[in-house]
């Protein structure tokens, strides 16, 4: 007989229909509460874009606009080189007198300006001047008896011809007149040697021009040679510059002359074939043009341009900026007016602008003012110089 406690405790089993009609409600439930939720997502996201959709679109972003030049590829650039020389007369003189004598005039100062051929100092001649009265004197003499003897050798012609002298007495007389006139020819010598030194003990200007040294004041006794005076031409001055081998000469015709932070324009007069064994430069002399102001012994300055072969681009020195490794970049807008870096070789620099080389595209430009207000890959719009 069954125990009744085990019966009344053991639970009762459910029939195949209660378990499937359970499992179905559970279904239901999950399913209802997704679509719940479902629903409740869709009402969010529409309440979310109806609020979007009533607040205003905001304006588009303008385009920033740039500056711009073309980039233009050149075969050369030129350099201007500096050589430094000094300004200088065309001509100068240290006069002196040539022969020995006491100091009599000296009729110039320093500063003075003077003419071709003016008298500047003289020497004393007295003595030159008795010998020259004393030769006069002896000439006279002479002429006398060369007139004599001259009428002499006349007479004794005659006589020969009507037989009453003898040729010894003609022969006579023909002699002494040749040495009365080897007498006058030497007295006629001596006349001139003293004329020539009483003319050179005085000074004339050899040419226009201004005193610029005196040392002597007068009355010394002189050497030949000692200097007595020095003075330079004051037209016309010339710029004295060594010039390097490595200059084309044709490079010298017309320059520009830096004096005194004034220019000039000059033209070469000379440039000498030899080399300064100091300096391994050719001396060059160059006419200024238009010098009236300088003065002699000022610094000057010669600037030539001088060409050399090289492919690149001049551009702006505000530009350019350093990259890593020593690079230097530009940034340009290519052809669909888009922001690019260009890396570039710096080849020469002069104040405000460099020679550089580089590839650019075909339609690229240069952003040459204001390259910090945009980035690499911003669209630009060209303004200014395009």
């Amino acid at each position: 007989m069954p125990n009744p406690e085990i019966s009344a405790s053991a639970p009762a089993k459910r029939s195949p229909f209660s378990r499937v009609l359970h499992r179905i409600t559970q279904l239901s439930l999950t399913v209802g509460v997704i679509l719940v939720a479902a629903a409740a997502v869709h009402l969010g996201a529409s309440e979310l874009s109806r609020r979007a959709n009533a607040v205003p679109a905001p304006d588009a972003a303008s385009v920033t606009p740039v500056s711009v030049t073309p980039i233009s590829q050149e075969s050369h650039y030129l350099v201007d080189r500096v050589f430094i020389g000094q300004v200088e007369p065309q001509r100068s003189a240290d006069i002196s007198f040539e022969l020995n004598g006491t100091l009599a005039k000296i009729l110039v100062d320093e500063g003075d300006e003077v003419s071709k051929g003016q008298l500047l100092a003289t020497l004393d001649i007295a003595l030159l001047e008795v010998e020259r009265d004393r030769l006069s004197a002896s000439r006279k003499a002479i002429a006398a008896l060369l007139s004599f003897a001259q009428k002499t050798v006349e007479r004794s012609t005659k006589l020969i011809e009507q037989g009453f002298t003898s040729q010894a007495r003609l022969d006579e007389a023909i002699a002494q007149q040749d040495e009365l006139l080897s007498r006058m020819g030497e007295l006629d010598a001596a006349l001139r040697d003293v004329t020539v030194r009483i003319d050179k003990s005085s000074i004339k200007a050899p040419f226009a021009g201004q005193i610029t040294s005196r040392h002597v004041d007068g009355g010394e006794t002189l050497l030949s040679g000692e200097l007595v005076l020095g003075m330079v031409e004051i037209v016309s001055p010339q710029v004295r510059i060594g010039i390097p081998l490595d200059v084309e000469p044709s490079l010298l015709a017309d320059v520009e002359v830096e004096i005194a932070d004034n220019q000039y324009q000059a033209k070469l007069a000379t440039l000498r074939p030899d080399v300064d064994p100091l300096t391994r430069t050719r001396t060059a002399l160059f006419d200024l043009k238009d010098g009236p102001n300088v003065v002699f012994g000022q610094t000057a300055r010669v600037h030539i341009s001088d060409p050399v072969e090289s492919t690149g681009t001049w551009v702006p020195t505000t530009s350019l900026k350093e990259a890593a490794r020593g690079q230097w970049t530009l940034l340009v807008a290519d052809a669909e007016k888009t922001v690019r870096i260009a890396t570039v070789e710096v080849i020469h620099a002069e104040d405000d602008r460099v020679f550089v080389r580089g590839m650019f595209p075909n339609g690229t430009v240069l952003i040459d003012r204001g390259p910090q207000r945009v980035t690499v890959g911003q669209r630009v719009a060209f303004g200014g110089n395009e």
